[in-house]
């Protein structure tokens, strides 16, 4: 167990909590409902020991039952991390991304995968930073970087999508962010094409045939077509 500070400004006041750093975590990405602050004390100065008075909580929290406070001042304040678990949140980040360019990326040259160890060492080379953010959204920019170091590129799938009309709303979510072209058939049909990285296709037609109820057409057409 890893104890750390959580913190938060409310009504021109600080609180201050000690907790267990994976449960707060775990709170703040909504994986958690509860928390205990411990000693059960809210801090207004948690260096100085002291200790909130009951009308500021009030105030600030409608409450001043510390396990409510607790959960409010952690999903709402900030989560002091360790460097440690900031190591290991970028190197699960770096995971991440070997893991997608290994399945996704190809050597423009010979039409071959990278091996995870020469992307691992390109991203180095690179000085990637990965975001704490979707990997998906950053391949563009790691793309480019990478490619100063060695041949790279995305090994993508072009399909033509057919979506009825009854389940537009929810299909277009699913297809937009590859969307290339889109057409609407004066049927209330949705006809799209995408561009999607050839790794993330079976994991795409599930979520397609999920919201579509497998009722969704599609064609995967030749690059030019």
């Amino acid at each position: 167990m890893t104890s750390t500070l959580a913190r938060i400004k409310k009504v021109g006041k600080h609180f201050e909590i000690m907790v267990d750093l994976d449960n707060a975590l775990k709170v703040k990405k909504g994986l958690a409902s509860s928390i205990e602050a411990e000693g059960d004390r809210i801090f207004s100065d948690i260096k100085k020991g002291n200790v909130a008075p009951n009308a500021d909580l009030m105030a600030a929290f409608g409450t001043i039952d510390a396990a409510q406070v607790a959960v409010m001042i952690v999903k709402g304040g900030e989560v002091q991390t360790t460097q440690e678990h900031r190591d290991a949140e970028h190197d699960k980040r770096i995971k991440q991304v070997v893991d997608f360019l290994s399945a996704n990326a190809v050597d423009p040259k010979t039409g071959n995968p990278h091996t995870p160890e020469r992307i691992k060492s390109a991203l180095e080379q690179a000085h990637i930073k990965v975001k704490n953010a979707p990997i998906e959204s950053q391949i563009p920019e790691i793309i480019d970087a990478v490619s100063r170091v060695i041949p790279i590129k995305i090994e993508t799938r072009k399909i033509k999508i057919v979506i009825p009309a009854m389940h537009t709303g929810k299909a277009y979510g699913v297809v937009s962010q590859y969307k290339d072209e889109e057409n609407w058939k004066d049927s209330g049909d949705l006809e799209v094409v995408i561009n999607i990285p050839a790794g993330m296709l079976m994991d795409f037609y599930n979520k397609l045939n999920s919201v579509t109820h497998g009722s969704a057409l599609t064609e995967e057409l030749k690059n030019g077509n």
